[in-house]
């Protein structure tokens, strides 16, 4: 599935709930799910910067793929970044450089974040890019 399939069925997740606060629920269902990161990867190195709360992030290449795992000491953070891995994992690098993020947009995601969050959100991105830019043969 690609990363543009995987963003289209979050888009149709979330299509399915009627106001944000039961968005909110799903994205912190989400992050009870989330690949954690070993503990020995929870160093500064891995931390997220920009966001509010912690979040770290972990890539691991294999056969040509990219698979991250990430913690957060934040439900929601945590549930942002699950939401982030699960339309990655098991990509190219290369898919993941080009990936547009249009399901954030569309299920609205930004617009129900608060500023440092957003700002958070923008990090996040920004460092699975650099993490997948890395990985690329």
């Amino acid at each position: 599935m690609t990363i543009q399939e995987k963003g289209q069925e979050v888009v149709e997740e979330f299509e399915l709930f009627d106001d944000w606060m039961e968005k909110y629920e799903h994205i912190i269902e989400l992050g009870k799910d989330l690949p954690i990161i070993e503990d020995q990867y929870k160093t500064d190195d891995n931390l997220i910067k920009g966001c509010q709360s912690k979040v770290w992030v972990w890539a691991e290449f294999n056969n040509g793929r990219i698979n991250f795992t990430a913690d957060s000491e934040a439900i929601i953070t945590k549930g942002i970044i699950a939401l982030l891995v699960r339309v990655l994992n098991n990509s190219a690098p290369e898919e993941v450089l080009k990936a547009d993020f249009e399901f954030i947009k569309t299920i609205g995601l930004q617009d129900h974040l608060s500023p440092t969050r957003a700002n958070g959100l923008l990090g996040m991105i920004k460092r699975l890019k650099e993490l997948a830019l890395q990985n690329c043969e």
